[in-house]
């Protein structure tokens, strides 16, 4: 669904008399809009659209964006020029750009690409019907006013039937200077504890076995749902949730994202080491291995916080592993302030780090500022981080070597039916055969007992003991 395809341009038939047609939904981001966009497949599929085969083939074609690098809004606008060319060619094809950049251009985006139907916003996601209902009367429809986001009613057509997604809070009130994602997604809106609570028990009832809690800054969960206090302590939390959802049958395992250092605290590590189901890892954004560059960020932390952040965790929770993001080339940013974030790679010793390079944003503080890093100096201090990040993947990979790790099987390697693939509790991606001992097959959704025989910088391969 997520994937794109390459198909000559036709002159196309008009969907059957007896079906809405078909529709395809590229995802481009975070895991926030892959929740979206599934969603958005779920209440397609209830006004009886059918998911198409082919992008090139789809009656309805929904692009759900993110503008937080610019290389990924390039992108929209490439596929998008593609979908214009098929309109012209078959006038009853619906376009919408829905997501962050839809969000950000607005009715500019119809100004640029005049064949689009919808323009949605993020927070518009759960009124995709009633916003095509007003395409259907041949409105161009710009939704992108601010807008308070109703309990999820909807029944989302979800990729995995082993992993869900489960959004708790929604839009971020951060102001980072570099950052797009406060204007496009809005303010904090928490979910209510008991509707989080329901879904994540429906989920368990038709077999998912792990379920991943999402938010911008997760950590900040709560702090807009009325103010309830216990023993001196505001009750409502991130680690609040975690114990509420916790004794869910069927659920196997949790995880959540992505935290903010400048709240994450030590009841929450304590929380993850008391509960079985919580998983081992934790992904916690440093940006910068420099204070005045974080400073200058606006992140709100030190860097001496935040490994004593890391240092804590490792210390209650040895095994876990540690992913983190990181931005080189920040205007202004000197030689001397980018090895130390090569420092703090070294000396941490991440398991995982998403990295890139600073891309101005529209409506941002950082994109006004005339200290901009040229190109070149942008793609050789990203070439060198990313050749220290492969390396300590690799070497914290050596961890698991000869180790006997449960892996949760989420489905079928793409690259080879014989074998199964998902992930340990702490997150790596691990490969295995389909068989085991006495010819035992597994499927996806068993919890399997692999010894780990190979590693890699990014996942691991083993076999199965049972």
């Amino acid at each position: 669904m997520f994937a794109t395809t390459s198909t000559p341009l036709t002159k196309e038939p008009l969907p059957s008399e007896n079906s809405r047609g078909s529709y395809w939904i590229t995802t481009f981001g975070c895991q926030m809009n892959k929740a979206d966009s599934e969603r958005m497949a779920g209440i397609l599929e209830e006004m009886g659209y059918l998911q198409a085969k082919a992008e090139l083939e789809a009656d309805l074609v929904l692009y759900n964006t993110c503008s937080i690098r610019d290389n990924a809004e390039q992108k929209v606008y490439s596929y998008l020029g593609r979908q214009a060319l098929r309109k012209h060619l078959s006038p009853h094809l619906k376009l919408i750009v829905a997501g962050c950049v839809a969000q950000q251009e607005g009715e500019a985006l119809l100004r640029r690409v005049p064949e689009l139907d919808l323009v949605m916003g993020p927070q518009h996601a759960n009124r995709l019907e009633s916003l095509l209902t007003k395409v259907d009367t041949g409105q161009q429809v710009v939704a992108t006013e601010e807008h308070y986001i109703l309990e999820d009613l909807t029944t989302a057509k979800r990729d995995s039937k082993i992993c869900g997604w489960v959004n708790v809070i929604y839009g971020c009130n951060e102001r980072c200077t570099y950052c797009v994602v406060p204007s496009v997604r809005g303010k904090e809106q928490s979910r209510p504890p008991q509707a989080i609570r329901l879904e994540i028990e429906k989920l368990a009832s038709i077999g998912y076995k792990e379920i991943t809690l999402l938010g911008q800054n997760i950590d900040a969960y709560g702090r807009d749902l009325p103010g309830i206090t216990k023993h001196g302590r505001r009750q409502n939390t991130l680690t609040d949730l975690l114990y509420y959802i916790h004794e869910i049958k069927g659920i196997e395992r949790i995880r959540f994202a992505t935290s903010h250092p400048r709240y994450f605290t030590t009841r929450l590590i304590e929380a993850c080491s008391e509960l079985p189901k919580v998983c081992e890892h934790f992904h916690i954004p440093f940006q910068s291995g420099d204070n005045d560059i974080l400073k200058a960020m606006g992140r709100g932390y030190t860097i001496e916080k935040y490994k004593k952040i890391i240092n804590k965790i490792r210390e209650m929770i040895p095994n876990a592993s540690i992913s983190a993001d990181v931005i080189v080339a920040f205007p202004g940013e000197t030689n001397k302030q980018f090895k130390r974030t090569l420092a703090i790679i070294h000396e941490m010793g991440f398991d995982q780090v998403n990295t890139a390079a600073y891309s101005p944003r529209p409506n941002t503080p950082a994109a006004k500022w005339p200290n901009q890093l040229p190109e070149e100096t942008k793609i050789e201090r990203l070439k060198e981080l990313n050749l220290l990040v492969e390396l300590t993947a690799k070497n914290r990979n050596l961890r698991y070597k000869n180790k006997v790790e449960e892996v949760l099987a989420e489905g079928v390697n793409p690259k080879d039916s014989n074998q199964l693939m998902g992930r340990t509790r702490t997150n790596r991606l691990t490969f295995f055969p389909n068989k085991g001992p006495e010819g035992y097959c597994y499927r996806p959704g068993d919890l399997v007992k692999l010894l780990i025989q190979d590693v890699r910088s990014f996942s691991l391969s083993g076999r199965p003991l049972k």
